[in-house]
């Protein structure tokens, strides 16, 4: 009897553990901070986040903590897709270079790879804008964030972005090269400064090509 109510105990012992281990991990793991709503200001016709930074191909990076910037893209690609269907991150843990391949946006079977605005670690993905790509299509600055990248060498990285008052020129001059690039097409700006939207799947595949790599340099 003893051997079997110390067999029985053990038993007990395991099953705890089993269902009380999990929900103990899961309350260590750290939950991912809510990105706050940006100071928003409207220049040259652009809706301008103030403290981002902004790569050449249309990524931003903003400072959260002394090594993490939160990522994400621009409303220039947001307009010039339209509806987003599918979002795919390089898996967490992973090194990614300033500059290199973070993500993909893909919409009517057009697919865009868009580069990461800071070098370092993928810590998080955003998973509720995995799983609903509209938030990054119509709030790309707070909710619609892409991910947190944990960067040794943050502050080196944000020398490289477009920042403060460079900010609405550059777009502006984004804007003008996009009009020069699909002229003499009329209509290719709505009155807010931004590209109409989900005017990238409408191109013609040479020209859709042409505007991939001239402005998000891929």
């Amino acid at each position: 009897m003893s051997i079997l109510f110390v067999l029985l105990m053990f038993v007990l012992i395991i099953s705890v553990r089993y269902f009380l281990e999990p929900k103990a991990q899961a309350a260590l793991e750290p939950e991912i901070a809510k990105p706050q709503l940006p100071l928003v200001k409207r220049e040259y016709g652009f809706e301008i986040p103030q403290g981002y930074g902004f790569h050449l191909g249309h990524m931003w990076a903003t400072k959260e903590g002394t090594e993490d910037a939160r990522v994400g893209v621009d409303k220039f690609v947001t307009n010039l897709m339209g509806k987003i269907d599918r979002i795919d991150v390089r898996g967490a843990n992973r090194w990614v270079r300033q500059g290199q391949k973070l993500i993909t946006l893909s919409s009517d079977g057009t697919s865009i790879d868009l580069l990461s605005p800071v070098e370092g670690v993928v810590t998080a993905v955003n998973e509720d804008a995995l799983r609903d790509p509209s938030l990054v299509a119509n709030d790309p600055y707070a909710n619609g964030w892409i991910a947190i990248v944990k960067s040794p060498d943050l502050r080196i990285n944000q020398r490289n972005l477009i920042q403060g008052s460079m900010v609405a020129p550059w777009m502006q001059n984004n804007l003008a090269r996009l009009n020069a690039t699909l002229s003499p097409s009329p209509a290719l700006a709505q009155d807010g400064g931004d590209p109409i939207r989900g005017l990238l799947p409408r191109l013609t595949p040479e020209l859709r090509q042409k505007v991939v790599h001239e402005f998000f340099l891929s």
